[in-house]
Parts: structure tokens; C-alpha cells; sequence
């Protein structure tokens, strides 16, 4: 299999399903916007992961990539490929296939608890998730789910979490791909959002709770890959 992913920061990669991809021979490319990268693809890959960022979907006068970056996914998905996104990623793919992006009522940072919809619990890949897990958040927008997708899950401070589109696109608020390295990198980068706010948690709890609990989430997300890409 052939991994694409694009990048927006330095210190956001994909994180575990890098490993997961070496581990399992898959082949893996890049975009870096940030580093000027075009995000035109040519055909050659089957599963495109879209990942995190500080900045705002509708950000465009400051980050004008963005603009092809959007219609790169959306030919991606007119494609039939696999499609993944992640915070960020999620919202870009959600604006794509005509999902609104707004600011969420709260920020959410930290890892907190996600409920999975009865909607989804019987449809191939999440099929295999338990109804609650935990997983790391970092966001203070969010996505409504976009026209012909299914909500995935939902958290106490941001209903809309995830959701499935046509089986080949997934869209995560959430990052169930987070390593205690890439957390580390978040927090070092990104610690002017720990606010205190009711659904923010302080840096040093996150560090702990990435020690905790990202193994349980990155097994997982690998289950789900298998599952789904089979």
C-alpha cells in the first residue's frame, strides 16, 4: 500500500502511523506546506492522511496553500481513495465535502473520554471500537458532519468528533495517532493554548496521560487501518 500524507508544521507528523506503515512495508510520501511543498497529487498512492495544525481552515490570506490543499483532497475523495484526517485534517476534509468549520463553544485540549454513536458501532471500520475509548484532543475549532456522512462520535465538549463518508473517508476531531513524541512536540510548540479553561488540562498532565494511554489508542487506530483498508 501507498501512504500520502501532508503535513502543515514542523512538529506535527503523523506520528504512530508512520511506525505502522514501516512496520507493515507500506510505502509512505509527503507534502509539507509549510516548507512550500505543492500539494498537487499524481495517482500514485492509496490512502492520503491529512494531518494537524495551529492554524484555521479558513486562514487562507495567511497560508494561500490552502486553497489547493482543499481541492487536492476533495480530488482525492472524487478518486475513490482513502482518505484520513486528523484535527485539522478532519476540518479540511468537513469543509471539502461542504461540512461548515466554526469555532467550537469550548477548547479542548487534554485527553478526555469519546462516545461512539450507535449510528456508526455497526458499519466497517468502527465496527471494532468499543462505545467509549479515550484519545487526545487539541482544538478550539470544530466540523459539522458533512451532507451524506455519519457522526462517529462525540465528547462532552465537542459533539462532533468524527464521522464516515461513502466507507473510504474518515474525518477525526482528535488524535488517536498521538505518541508520547509527538504530544511532546505539541505541548513544547504549542503551551500559549493551555488556558485555564473547564476542557483544557495543564502540560504536565497531558505529558502523563500520553504515557498512560497511547498505546491503547494507537492499537486501536491500527485495528481500525486494518479493518478498513483491507
Amino acid at each position: 500500500m501507498r501512504l500520502h500524507y501532508f503535513q502543515h508544521v514542523p512538529f506535527e507528523n503523523p506520528a504512530f502511523l508512520l511506525s505502522w506503515a514501516r512496520r507493515k512495508g507500506h510505502s509512505v510520501t509527503k507534502t509539507l506546506l509549510y516548507a512550500g511543498d505543492d500539494p498537487l497529487l499524481s495517482p500514485g498512492y492509496d490512502l492520503l492522511v491529512v494531518m494537524g495544525g495551529p492554524m484555521g481552515i479558513y486562514e487562507h490570506d495567511k497560508y494561500p496553500w490552502l486553497i489547493k490543499e482543499k481541492d487536492a483532497i476533495r480530488r482525492a475523495i472524487e478518486a475513490n481513495k482513502f482518505v484520513l484526517g486528523i484535527c485539522l485534517g478532519g476540518q479540511l476534509i468537513a469543509d471539502a465535502l461542504g461540512g461548515p468549520v466554526t469555532r467550537n463553544a469550548q477548547k479542548e485540549i487534554g485527553w478526555m473520554p469519546l462516545t461512539q454513536t450507535d449510528e456508526v458501532s455497526t458499519l466497517r471500520p468502527f465496527d471494532i471500537f468499543p462505545r467509549q475509548y479515550l484519545a487526545l484532543h487539541w482544538h478550539g475549532d470544530t466540523f459539522a458532519v458533512p451532507p451524506g456522512a455519519v457522526l462517529q462520535s462525540s465528547s462532552a465538549a465537542c459533539e462532533n468528533q468524527g464521522f464516515l463518508y461513502k466507507h473510504r473517508v474518515i474525518g477525526f476531531q482528535y488524535h488517536i495517532e498521538a505518541t508520547e513524541a509527538s504530544v511532546g512536540a505539541l505541548v513544547d510548540n504549542c503551551a500559549n493554548e493551555l488556558m485555564n479553561a473547564p476542557f483544557v488540562h495543564e502540560a504536565q498532565r497531558i505529558r502523563s496521560d500520553t504515557a498512560r494511554y497511547h498505546k491503547d489508542a494507537n492499537a486501536l487506530i491500527e485495528r481500525m487501518l486494518q479493518r478498513w483498508l483491507s
